[in-house]
């Protein structure tokens, strides 16, 4: 068999031409497809970063603000979506004294039993209950909103790209669609969404409802208080997570610290010790 240093120059040259159209062939086919899911990137915006004040090492959740978007989510998002990460008792000395926990637990009514007569009852809600649900399955979600059941919002803030940030950017974001683009009816524009449209109205607007602690609620700080709410949502133990990790940082310079004392104490000295060989002089 003749190798490639063998072959003619005519047939060399071939050989590399071809090489080089088949590299470009994948080069283009790999620009192409890299464009398309650009032209797909840029169907949506990226939500921009907030300041939050969680978000420093040392800092902690606010608690007042976490109260306010509480009384959000009830208000506004409840009627729609769950939130079956939060109990009661999980608001206990967060946002909420145990007394105002128990009363707001007392509010809501659950389907339990059966009861001694084999039947299922009605009871008043208990500290230990998970938020209630808007809907008693998938199913009956799906057909009260056109096909689609709204997402729970137990875990929406680690499922979307941006966090807090993209909770924030889209309950703000909504605006008239620009010219060229096409919105079905039933839709919102919105930028922030993948695809630009989406089936959810707009459920914020300025005094939407009156903050117990008398905040003005604009549209922006209910947006930005039921951020914080649903962050606490998924992350409930995130003081505990900072307080922990700090406890450890700690431990650890001073275990260091003692290391390193241990190590000059006993180390230092075997390091520059000297050892010196003297012979035996030879008797004569």
């Amino acid at each position: 068999m003749s190798t490639f240093r063998n072959l003619s120059s005519s047939r060399r040259l071939a050989l590399g031409l071809l090489g080089l159209a088949g590299a470009g062939g994948a080069g283009l086919a790999l620009s192409l497809e890299r464009a398309v899911s650009a032209a797909d990137a840029d169907r949506f915006a990226h939500a921009p970063h907030f300041h939050w004040p969680h978000e420093g090492f040392l800092d902690s959740y606010d608690v007042k603000s976490i109260r306010r978007g509480y009384e959000v989510y009830k208000n506004v998002c409840a009627a729609c979506h769950g939130c079956f990460t939060v109990a009661y008792r999980m608001l206990r000395n967060v946002c909420m004294t145990p007394e105002e926990a128990k009363a707001e637990a007392k509010r809501a009514t659950y389907l339990d039993g059966p009861n001694d007569e084999g039947e299922m009852y009605n009871r008043p809600g208990k500290t230990a209950d998970y938020l209630p649900k808007p809907y008693p399955n998938e199913q009956a979600a799906a057909y009260a909103n056109g096909g689609k059941a709204p997402p729970d919002l137990g875990l929406i803030t680690f499922a979307r790209h941006g966090y807090e940030n993209y909770i924030f950017a889209l309950l703000t974001g909504y605006q008239d669609p620009p010219a060229g683009f096409q919105v079905d009816e039933g839709l919102y524009f919105n930028p922030y969404f993948r695809g630009g449209a989406l089936a959810m109205p707009p459920p914020l607007y300025n005094e939407v409802l009156e903050y117990s602690d008398g905040t003005p609620a604009t549209k922006s700080q209910c947006a930005k208080d039921v951020a914080c709410f649903l962050r606490f949502a998924a992350e409930p133990w995130h003081d505990e997570r900072k307080k922990l990790a700090l406890k450890l940082v700690s431990l650890l310079a001073l275990i260091s610290a003692a290391l390193a004392y241990y190590n000059r104490h006993v180390w230092t000295v075997l390091i520059n010790r000297k050892v010196m060989y003297v012979p035996k002089k030879k008797s004569s």
